[in-house]
């Protein structure tokens, strides 16, 4: 399986030839492209860096076959789209388990990680593809199962590195990802990944993707 970073949170994996596109947002370079060659879509929320509404509104309109899965008021936005009139946009909650091109994708669902008393956060859900990559939105929610590659949200109103450092421990992955990063400059990036990497607190080596570099995640699983 590869790992192709677009940009920000969202990432595509590319497994026998077909690809799962995951959060695709508006801080993602290029999504009406990603859209076209996408042969199913994950949504994890619907803050607009992981949902670009009208981009995937004008793809599942121009793309009836295209399917689409997401927490409800994700699908609530695309109720209205040919995709939708089809049956191919389906709600997801914590818990299950679906299949997916052929992939397994278990949903790791929750509350949004808390940015403050004051804001109101919607429903996430986080996907473990084929127990090899665990893509968490923007929650730090611990999978019940094994993960090879953990995508570790770097940035943003909600993160915090001692939380992130926690996560990893807690989920002990093969290697880490670092997402969720449009706000960070070059230097930020330097400085989590000292935090985050092998040889910073977590003991587990974290890669850092530029916008479409890819990651054989299959490689040197245990």
């Amino acid at each position: 399986m590869e790992l192709v970073k677009n940009g920000h949170a969202c990432v595509t994996l590319v497994s026998r030839g077909l690809r799962i596109l995951i959060d695709p947002g508006a801080f993602t370079p290029d999504v009406p492209r990603l859209l076209a060659e996408a042969d199913t879509v994950l949504v994890t929320h619907s803050h607009i860096d992981h949902f670009d509404v009208e981009a995937l509104t004008t793809a599942l309109d121009a793309r009836p076959e295209l399917p689409l899965f997401g927490p409800s008021d994700v699908v609530d936005a695309l109720a209205g789209t040919a995709s939708a009139a089809n049956g191919h946009v389906t709600q997801v909650d914590g818990g299950e388990t679906f299949d997916v091109l052929g992939a397994t994708v278990r949903a790791v669902g929750g509350e949004h990680a808390s940015i403050h008393a004051g804001i109101a956060v919607p429903y996430n859900v986080g996907y473990v593809i084929d127990g090899l990559v665990y893509h968490p939105g923007d929650a730090l929610r611990v999978p019940p199962v094994p993960v090879h590659t953990l995508l570790v949200p770097v940035s943003g109103p909600w993160t915090k590195v001692g939380d992130a450092i926690d996560f990893i421990d807690a989920v002990d992955p093969e290697q880490t990802v670092q997402i969720h990063d449009a706000m960070l400059s070059e230097v930020g990036v330097r400085s989590t990944t000292m935090f985050l990497g092998e040889s910073g607190l977590t003991g587990r080596p974290m890669v850092v993707l530029g916008t479409g570099e890819s990651l054989d995640v299959t490689a040197g699983r245990r």
